[in-house]
């Protein structure tokens, strides 16, 4: 699996503190299945973080995983907030390209209330040849009491990106309930684990891909459209399959 939200970085935000610890989320992805893990750390108010910043301490990263002999390939990114978005100028937007691509950016979805610009910051990247993944929506939660709130951004080329922990309920029943939902309705395109330590909000990946319960759109969402991003492709079709669960039940509706 393609795993392009994670905060392994070490000391540069609520993620790893120390590069131990960033071994220890490296060693938890490839436990759990993960061949690429994107380090995306925050670039908001509370983090500003550069890109210059961020290119190296993900060099120190990728030298430590080698040194230690973990089998995993860790490229760069950042989750940047709506302001961000509008505060940065677009070649620095870039450098912090999801999966080293100066094409996608991840753009952290608010955890409270529905900001009445971000169809302007998005269609902004859009407008500037940069395709934004909206991370983890499921957990806002107007978006859990109105999904529908999605339809006009995705429509538009937005991408979704719905965390492994909502998925297998570990962020409680809303979020996976709206997690299982935006994938029944067509509003998600990438799981991945928004890990911040080897252990608390942990990896995660191959029970999210579980819960989806169809094994094909499992791996759609897993290796098809993160391995597209990272290779600078385009994004494969959606697989039609019948899940089954409570996605199956979500899809009838």
């Amino acid at each position: 699996m393609i795993d392009l939200h994670s905060h392994v970085l070490p000391g540069i935000d609520d993620g790893a503190a120390t590069i131990e610890e960033s071994l220890g989320i490296a060693r938890a992805a490839v436990a759990d299945g993960i061949a690429v893990l994107a380090a995306t750390p925050h670039v908001r108010e509370d983090y500003p973080i550069t890109a210059a910043t961020m290119e190296r301490l993900l060099g120190d990263v990728q030298a430590a995983v080698a040194a230690a002999g973990i089998p995993l390939r860790v490229v760069g990114g950042g989750e940047l907030s709506l302001e961000m978005v509008a505060g940065l100028p677009f070649e620095e937007v870039r450098r912090f390209g999801l999966a080293g691509n100066p094409g996608y950016v991840l753009v952290e979805t608010p955890y409270r209330g529905w900001p009445l610009e971000i169809e302007q910051r998005l269609f902004e990247l859009r407008t500037n040849g940069i395709v934004p993944v909206l991370a983890h929506p499921e957990r806002n939660g107007e978006v859990q009491a109105h999904p529908e709130r999605l339809e006009r951004l995705v429509a538009a080329g937005t991408l979704v990106q719905v965390t492994a922990a909502s998925l297998d309920g570990r962020l409680g029943r809303r979020a996976r309930t709206c997690g299982l939902d935006l994938i029944g309705r067509g509003f998600a395109h990438l799981l991945a684990s928004d890990a911040h330590t080897a252990t608390v909000r942990e990896i995660g990946m191959s029970a999210a891909a579980a819960a989806v319960g169809d094994r094909e759109l499992a791996d759609w969402l897993t290796v098809g459209v993160p391995g597209a991003i990272l290779r600078g492709e385009p994004v494969p079709p959606r697989p039609q399959g019948r899940p089954r669960g409570l996605l199956g039940r979500l899809r009838q509706r």
